[in-house]
């Protein structure tokens, strides 16, 4: 082999190497943004945020703003008996005429209302009111239309149990 082939090799193989390391480099870039808090008060303040709160008509026709929901992470553990799913139970908070709008969520959620009384639509159809005790569940990326408490004076809030995949990651999804 002639010292010139062997140089253009050695170059060749240089140029891949530092091509494949730079695009690494790239890839794993956006990891560097990542919060290094522990998982469940990241969590907690990625799920604190207003839940795509929503406009809505008000009579007059007139968009009106109404107040957004808002949630709090109450643990996040990996599930023992099914490899690679986790657990998340959350606490959302509706405040008198509170509204969430379409979303989704990544996995199976199990929504248990502990006070008042919410109304929710799930993948267009009709609209049900839950009251204090009711469950109702959401099978994985099913449409979530809307949650809201209509009622004008008295709050509401519900338990939601996530069974999602593991690490604790976003629990709302755009729909």
């Amino acid at each position: 082999m002639s010292p010139a082939y062997r140089f253009r090799t050695v170059s060749a193989n240089a140029r891949h190497a530092r091509t494949a390391a730079t695009l690494a480099v790239l890839a794993l870039a956006p990891l560097a943004a990542l919060p290094t808090r522990p998982t469940l008060q990241w969590l907690d303040t990625l799920c604190s945020a207003p839940l795509l709160s929503d406009a809505s008509s008000s009579p007059s026709g007139v968009a009106v703003q109404r107040p957004a929901s808002s949630s709090r992470t109450l643990s996040c553990e990996p599930l023992a008996n099914a490899p690679g799913k986790s657990v998340t139970t959350a606490v959302v908070d509706f405040p008198p005429r509170g509204f969430t709008g379409a979303h989704r969520h990544p996995g199976a959620v199990t929504a248990y209302v502990i006070a008042g009384t919410l109304r929710s639509s799930l993948d267009g159809g009709p609209a049900i009111d839950y009251h204090s005790g009711q469950t109702w569940f959401e099978p994985p990326g099913t449409l979530h239309d809307f949650v809201e408490n209509a009622d004008p004076t008295q709050p509401a809030k519900l338990l939601a149990v996530f069974v999602t995949d593991s690490n604790c990651g976003p629990l709302v999804l755009p729909p």
